[in-house]
């Protein structure tokens, strides 16, 4: 599992109101293009964000649905964007001071992903999520300002 650790310069509480607000994953998870709904019980176990990845008209609609929560510290995820595969993605808060160190730990759980050898897999994971978490701490500085 690639895990990826980030610092935000906000307390988990302003973490989480970003995490808990389906409609902006988008934003900041490194290719949703766009959101299609959010379920109303949004980040509850067994609700799911309706996304789509890719760039327009090569779009692909899927889901991403919640397997696991503790309110206010993680959620863990089933990411689907088939036909790449699905992935589990554990999104972790812990406080730091004034700031918030936000985990992310990710890999491919079923699809052509887990066809990947493991080493560039975690890899590719890596760097797509160090800009996840930048953009997060774009969305959740730029809110708390």
């Amino acid at each position: 599992m690639s895990t990826t650790t980030g610092t935000v310069s906000a307390t988990p509480e302003r973490v989480w109101e970003v995490l808990s607000d389906g409609w902006l994953y988008p934003l900041f998870v490194v290719g949703a293009s766009r959101m299609r709904d959010v379920d109303d019980t949004w980040p509850a176990v067994g609700s799911k964000l309706h996304h789509s990845v890719g760039t327009w008209p090569l779009l692909i609609d899927d889901t991403t649905e919640v397997l696991e929560v503790d309110e206010g510290s993680r959620l863990l995820l089933k990411a689907r964007g088939w036909p790449a595969g699905e992935a589990h993605v554990e999104i972790s808060l812990r406080p730091d001071g004034a700031a918030t160190l936000v985990t992310m730990k990710e890999d491919a759980t079923a699809g052509p992903g887990v066809l990947v050898p493991k080493p560039l897999r975690d890899a590719q994971i890596h760097w797509r999520n160090v800009e996840a978490l930048r953009r997060l701490a774009f969305v959740v500085e730029g809110r708390t300002t």
